[in-house]
């Protein structure tokens, strides 16, 4: 039998709760994770999409999903730690899907219970005559992948502009995580004894 001291499991339990655009109404949420090569599902859904929620009607003005988040990843390195990867999404007058922001997350490297806050972006026209098209033919940019957001590469070219935020609320915990070397909690860290 195979030792598999060095494999260490992260689990995700949480939701993504709400999110604040205060130009739009009628929004809904698709997310996916995105991780290194070392990394392996073991359960879970990797991607999924919320219900349209409109917003409340209070002075918060927010939107509402509380949809469920249920994850389980393996691996041997803890290089390429997952990510969410959220797009919120709204219909235009023409019934169309328009991308309201992208944005993405880093999960935690440290178990416990979180709130994340992740700022939302869109990409915007480089040239004035793409956002003339843009506005004419009612097409907002965006991107052809989704998990680009989680890149790095070619970010440094793109335009984007602040549009809202979304709020995740996760409960982490890992497994044989010491075991594998790794160390995540402080009290480990404090615990040394101060030199004399």
């Amino acid at each position: 039998m195979a030792d598999n001291t060095s494999v260490f499991l992260l689990m995700i339990n949480g939701q993504i709760e709400s999110a604040t655009f205060p130009l739009y109404d009628d929004l809904y949420c698709r997310m996916c994770l995105s991780y290194g090569s070392d990394w392996a599902l073991v359960s879970g859904l990797e991607e999924g999409t919320s219900q349209i929620a409109k917003k409340t009607v209070d002075k918060h003005q927010i939107f509402v999903w509380n949809f469920p988040l249920e994850v389980t990843l393996k691996s041997t390195n803890p290089y390429g730690w997952p990510r969410l990867v959220l797009s919120v999404f709204g219909i235009d007058t023409f019934g169309r899907d328009v991308v309201r922001g992208y944005g993405s997350v880093l999960f935690p490297l440290s178990p416990g219970n979180h709130k994340l806050k992740v700022p939302m972006f869109v990409p915007q026209s480089t040239s004035m005559l793409q956002k003339i098209t843009s506005w004419l033919l009612g097409t907002r940019p965006e991107f052809v992948d989704h998990k680009f957001v989680a890149q790095n590469d070619g970010r440094e070219v793109t335009r984007v502009k602040s549009e809202g935020c979304v709020t995740v609320s996760c409960n982490i915990v890992t497994k044989d995580l010491a075991a594998a070397g790794y160390c995540t909690t402080t009290t480990a860290r404090l615990s040394t004894p101060a030199p004399s």
